[in-house]
This record gives structure tokens, C-alpha cells and sequence, in this order.
């Protein structure tokens, strides 16, 4: 087993979430922790799928693995880790970061705009929107152009489909009179310490908003993946595949720790 490479543990929990193979041409379902594996790879080293390492196989039988997943809802295996998972629905938060694009060429193609390329001070970037738990598990994420507006993704993270949370934590860029009535419709506290110069400063439980680290410290675990830090992919559905992949990799070591914790 390679660094990076899913423990046995690990892979009992996994392998049976996996989109089954279906078709002529579909290759044993048995091959899937290889080529998963595979993936995990590109993931954390943020190589061209060409400069896979050998030992998960010929890399187009990876990335095809990898896109016909995609195909089949990218988002599937983390929803179903949420779901099993058993989501701390105390508080949650959310928050952004930007990833670059070293790609500058996609800015002077025609649907920029819908593939969540955009122009802001960082030169050509996207903007990744998450929602996580009060564990500082993330539940999905919204993919924007790097120069939006953090509060203009609310209404996508907010639909999600996880629990409703007693609070929502978040910093001063979603404070707005519109999103905060949004969380008090869904019998939801908001925790967003107000703008400066607002007119009506809110209350702001300050003490609950120290746990608003963790969120911070799920994006400092996902930007160590680096084809997340960077921006490799040209469309929105493989980068957020990436993004969703990454996030189920962080829910597996804790769903493991506590399948351990009940069988002892």
C-alpha cells in the first residue's frame, strides 16, 4: 500500500458506495480500489492524469473510470457519507476560498462564465463555496468565478440536502439583511458579526463564533490536496468532482474511528 492508498479499514467502509459497472465494455467492480486509488493520486499530487504513477494501471482506464463516475452523480458518494455519518446539526458554517487558475486561455473562450472562471484581484480564479458541520466536516460546495460576492452562494448552500442546523456561523462578508432573515425563516440562529459602517450593527454571539475556526481548518485540509489549492480542470463538473472527492476522503477516517469505537 502507497502513501495516500486506502487502508483496509478504510476500503471496507467505501468500496460497496461505489457507483456499480455496468456494460459491455465495464471492467470488475473488483478493480475498483486500484483505480480509486489511482484517482486519490491525482488528487493529492496534482499531476496530468497522463503522469499517474504505474502502479494503478494505464491511466486512461483511471480517468475513464473517474468520468463515468462523474456521469453518474459526482456528488453521490459524499452525500452518502453525510447521510451515514450522522451530521452534528448543533451549528454550521460556511465560508470561501479562492483557487487560481493558471489557465489564463479559458478567459477568452466563450462559457467562461457558466464553467466558474472569473477575473478578481488574484488574477484568473474560481471561487469554492462549502458548508460544513460544527465537526468541521464539509457537506457540499458551490463553485463560483473568483470576483462573486461570498453571500450571492447562500441560496445554493443553503438547499443542500442536510438537516437544518440550530445556527449558522459565518464571517462578515455574508452579512446581509436578506440572508440573515433567510436563517431566521428556517428557524435558524445566524452568527455573523456585522459590517463595519452598518447602519443597525446585529448582536453577535461571540463565544459561539469561536468555533468558526473549524471551517478554516477543513479548507487548510483541502487546499493539501494540491489539484484543489490550483485549478486544473477546464469544466465546473470535473473540479467539483475533485472537490467532492476530497471532502469524502476527510469523512472516512472518522466514519472508520467510529465503526472501530462501536464494534469494541
Amino acid at each position: 500500500m502507497a502513501r495516500g492508498d486506502l487502508t483496509d479499514q478504510e476500503w471496507a467502509l467505501i468500496g460497496l458506495l461505489l457507483p456499480p459497472e455496468h456494460g459491455r465494455w465495464a471492467r470488475p467492480a473488483g478493480e475498483n480500489r486500484r483505480f480509486l486509488n489511482g484517482m486519490l493520486y491525482v488528487l493529492r499530487v496534482g499531476c496530468p492524469w497522463r503522469d499517474m504513477h504505474e502502479r494503478y494501471g494505464k491511466w486512461n482506464s483511471v480517468y475513464v473510470r473517474f468520468r463515468r463516475w462523474v456521469e453518474q452523480g459526482g456528488d453521490a458518494l459524499l452525500q452518502t457519507l453525510v447521510d451515514l455519518g450522522l451530521t452534528d446539526n448543533w451549528q454550521h458554517m460556511v465560508d470561501s476560498i479562492v483557487s487560481p487558475c493558471p489557465f489564463t486561455g479559458y478567459g477568452r473562450k466563450r462559457g467562461a462564465h457558466s464553467e466558474a472562471f472569473g477575473r478578481s484581484r488574484g488574477g484568473f480564479t474560481s471561487k469554492i463555496h462549502a458548508r460544513c458541520d460544527t465537526q468541521g466536516r464539509p457537506l457540499g460546495f458551490v463553485l463560483t468565478g473568483g470576483q462573486v460576492s461570498d453571500y450571492k452562494a447562500t441560496d445554493a448552500l443553503m438547499k443542500l440536502s442536510v438537516p437544518t442546523p440550530k445556527a449558522m456561523l459565518a464571517d462578515r462578508s455574508y452579512d446581509s439583511d436578506s440572508f440573515r432573515l433567510d436563517l431566521l425563516l428556517r428557524g435558524i440562529l445566524p452568527v455573523i458579526p456585522s459590517r463595519k459602517g452598518r447602519s443597525t450593527p446585529q448582536n453577535t454571539d461571540w463565544r459561539r463564533y469561536k468555533d468558526r475556526n473549524r471551517i478554516e481548518r477543513m479548507f487548510n485540509k483541502l487546499k493539501q490536496m494540491r489539484r484543489i489549492a490550483t485549478r486544473y480542470d477546464k469544466t465546473v463538473l470535473s473540479f467539483i468532482s475533485f472537490l467532492n472527492l476530497a471532502a469524502a476522503r476527510l469523512w472516512i477516517k472518522p466514519l472508520v474511528n467510529a465503526t472501530q469505537r462501536s464494534r469494541n
